[in-house]
């Protein structure tokens, strides 16, 4: 599944417009790009602490990789007004009931046969920047479709005020996970809780000794 160029120029254009905001009147700092690869399935993994994130994020992949999408499953109440609809459609996300969605499963998917795709394992914002656990439907999506799994740490963004500027952030982009010995597991529930488990302790990782106080009460 491939964006027409059309689309993919209007989110590289939109995306310059958010870095010029995020790196360059703030102080946005994206390190580990590298680790992304430019073609094939990419799932990059990352903690959840702000609405920010699903802005910023695309900014520190697409900047590295102009004309691609980095698709992303929002809830679906985002797109309930037809304006909203429009514009997060056309950045490439796309709705996602809270419960158990087949259809946004099977959308998934098929993008993870050669796109890449933006996923907060823990399913749920933690403004104060801790880190939660993963849900198991992330490991069992990463176990159908086997794609590059980049763990990433969002670090300071739950402390950005809209509009503000000269405001710090870092985005840490970790190595591709190795999950070949989970794969040879049964596909069951246990298995699925390894292989976000594993997400989730990489993540962790990339954070330890990175915590932000945001001066909140």
């Amino acid at each position: 599944m491939k964006a027409p160029l059309l689309q993919r120029c209007w989110v590289t254009f939109s995306i310059y417009v958010v870095g010029t905001y995020a790196s360059y009147l703030n102080r946005f700092i994206i390190k580990g790009s590298d680790n992304i690869p430019h073609d094939g399935p990419v799932l990059i993994a990352s903690n959840h602490i702000s609405a920010y994130d699903t802005i910023f994020l695309p900014w520190a992949v697409i900047k590295y990789n102009p004309l691609q999408m980095l698709w992303a499953p929002a809830k679906e109440e985002l797109f309930e007004k037809t304006f909203q609809r429009l514009i997060y459609s056309s950045w490439g996300a796309f709705p996602v009931r809270r419960k158990r969605d087949v259809r946004a499963g099977r959308l998934l998917n098929d993008l993870l046969l050669d796109q890449k795709v933006m996923l907060f394992p823990e399913g749920t914002r933690h403004k104060d920047g801790q880190l939660g656990q993963g849900n198991r439907g992330v490991g069992k999506i990463i176990y159908d479709t086997r794609p590059v799994v980049i763990p990433t740490a969002l670090i300071g963004l739950n402390c950005w005020k809209f509009p503000g500027f000269q405001q710090d952030a870092t985005v840490i982009f970790g190595e591709a996970l190795d999950f070949s010995d989970l794969y040879q597991l049964t596909d069951c529930k246990e298995t699925h809780l390894l292989i976000v488990d594993r997400v989730m302790q990489a993540i962790a990782a990339l954070l330890k000794g990175k915590e932000v106080d945001c001066g909140r009460k």
